[in-house]
């Protein structure tokens, strides 16, 4: 904005010194046939675009492919008890799969704009001593649709750990994130995937209703998957800000289009969470990219 108003501020200033030198010249005598008329309206190709069609311009850039909008959410049930469940993939015969990066660390500017050209969902398991430096880096992910979710404080392996330790580190991250986003994450993700009971336990006094693994990852461009050569139905795929981000986020989202599924919420897909009048509440806060969503009301 500063460089088109500096634009517009020279061009005004050189036609004002144009007028004012062409004011104390002789006129040019111009005969009617030969003075052309000026156009009365500018052309119709000259329209401002869309924010679909700057968004289908990038996907076409970044080789991004185009998704069919995600099946209505078939949420899924989870057993009662004192931990949380383990889940490394969705089950669901629904054709989805469930995008999902991880830490925070590296805070390349093309990933928001990845994010939001693809336009599909993405669950972001952020570590919070990775985005403390800068929070505000990931909220034009949030207004693209992304959610937030938990990835402990200080990113440690908490198998083994005091339960007091590893409470610190999941209630810690869910309370900043929460307080940095404006809602607080009911999703959790051990560092290195690693976890024991304790883990489960503390997860779910800390409001967590699941915790994750994953079936494939993507490093380098290149898709590891951990059971055959394919995406399947509700599987999870792992992927972190790093240096490759373009490559790996445009990787995962060619794997899971070739498999012939969308990318769908992981939120989504969880059971329905008891609002404070004691009703469940409803998924009609599931993903609609550029809608911001609603703040947590506790968890």
């Amino acid at each position: 904005m500063g460089n088109t108003r500096t634009f517009r501020a020279i061009t005004a200033g050189g036609m004002a010194a144009l007028l004012a030198a062409c004011s104390t010249a002789a006129a040019p005598q111009v005969t009617p046939s030969s003075a052309p008329a000026a156009p009365t309206t500018s052309p119709a190709s000259a329209a401002a675009p869309t924010l679909e069609s700057t968004r289908s311009a990038q996907r076409a850039r970044y080789g991004i492919p185009d998704f069919a909008p995600a099946p209505e959410p078939q949420p899924i049930t989870l057993p009662a008890g004192d931990k949380v469940e383990y889940l490394r993939r969705i089950p669901t015969t629904q054709k989805v799969a469930f995008l999902t990066i991880d830490d925070g660390y590296l805070k390349l500017p093309e990933g928001q704009e990845l994010i939001a050209a693809a336009g599909v969902p993405v669950t972001l398991f952020l570590t919070t001593d990775a985005v403390k430096d800068d929070p505000g880096y990931f909220k034009p992910m949030l207004d693209a649709g992304a959610t937030i979710e938990a990835h402990t404080v200080t990113h440690p392996s908490l198998r083994g750990r005091s339960y007091d330790f590893q409470r610190r580190e999941i209630c810690g991250s869910a309370d900043k994130l929460g307080d940095w986003f404006g809602k607080r994450p009911t999703l959790f993700r051990p560092p290195f995937g690693n976890k024991d009971g304790t883990t489960l336990r503390a997860a779910k006094d800390c409001g967590m209703t699941a915790a994750f693994m994953w079936t494939e990852t993507v490093h380098k461009g290149k898709v590891r998957y951990q059971e055959g050569k394919r995406v399947q139905p509700g599987d999870i795929i792992l992927m972190h800000f790093r240096e490759a981000f373009r490559d790996d986020f445009v990787a995962a989202l060619k794997a899971i289009h070739r498999a012939g599924l969308t990318p769908a919420l992981l939120e989504d897909y969880m059971p329905a969470r008891p609002t404070p009048s004691g009703h469940p509440s409803s998924h009609a806060d599931r993903f609609n990219p550029g809608k911001p969503r609603r703040p947590s009301t506790g968890g």
